[in-house]
């Protein structure tokens, strides 16, 4: 029993000893721990609030343009991007607005809110499709080399018909015939290299469309 007595202080001797030794750093490690458990779930929370929060404005900016209120829409997206640029309804207004400022014929600010987006967009897909239509916009108002740049990067595969597509209706208002028909075909090609799921998302009679733009052009001489 004695024996087991002082094996028992010897360790309880070395667990003493190690405690000096590294009490502090183990205590500060476990503090970090604790400090980081806190911060990360602090920061989901301020995440689903802003996000609760920009719904709500996202909501309403959905109901002024319906009611075609440019203004009113105007107002509520840059709301979105001043507070809440870091969730995905700031991109989203921004083209819903950008929309209601075309169909006012508001291109200028059209434009603004979609260059906001096409820039800072969360989601990637909203990007690309910020992109597609500021070189539209641009493509109306004739500022065609300012289009074609938006158009110049390659985009993922499921935006990237729409971009050779719409290059075409730059190059053909243009009055580029070779470099329209070009972006036709290379249109054409990039719709027929979807993948099925793709390709369904974007038929409706697209592809016949720019199929007729490419025919209407003629063969190449």
């Amino acid at each position: 029993m004695a024996t087991y007595d002082l094996e028992e202080q010897e360790q309880l001797d070395e667990l003493k000893t190690w405690w000096k030794m590294y009490g502090n750093l183990v205590t500060g490690v476990l503090v970090a721990v604790a400090l980081a458990v806190a911060g990360w779930q602090g920061w989901n929370w301020w995440q689903r609030q802003q996000s609760v929060q920009a719904s709500a404005i996202f909501s309403s900016l959905q109901t002024a343009a319906a009611q075609k209120d440019a203004k009113r829409a105007r107002e509520l997206a840059g709301e979105l991007i001043d507070k809440y640029s870091i969730t995905a309804y700031a991109g989203m207004g921004a083209l819903l607005a950008a929309r209601a400022q075309v169909d006012a014929g508001d291109a200028k600010n059209a434009r603004l809110q979609l260059t906001w987006a096409a820039e800072n967009a969360k989601d990637p897909g909203l990007r690309e499709l910020a992109r597609l239509r500021l070189a539209a916009v641009m493509l109306d108002e004739k500022a065609y080399d300012d289009a074609l740049k938006q158009l110049a990067a390659e985009p993922a595969a499921g935006f990237a018909p729409r971009f050779a597509d719409l290059r075409g209706d730059v190059f053909a208002a243009q009055g580029k015939t070779a470099e329209a028909r070009n972006a036709y075909d290379l249109a054409l090609q990039k719709f027929d290299a979807l993948s099925k799921d793709d390709e369904a998302r974007q038929r409706g009679g697209y592809r016949e469309v720019i199929q007729s733009k490419r025919d209407a052009l003629g063969a190449a001489k």
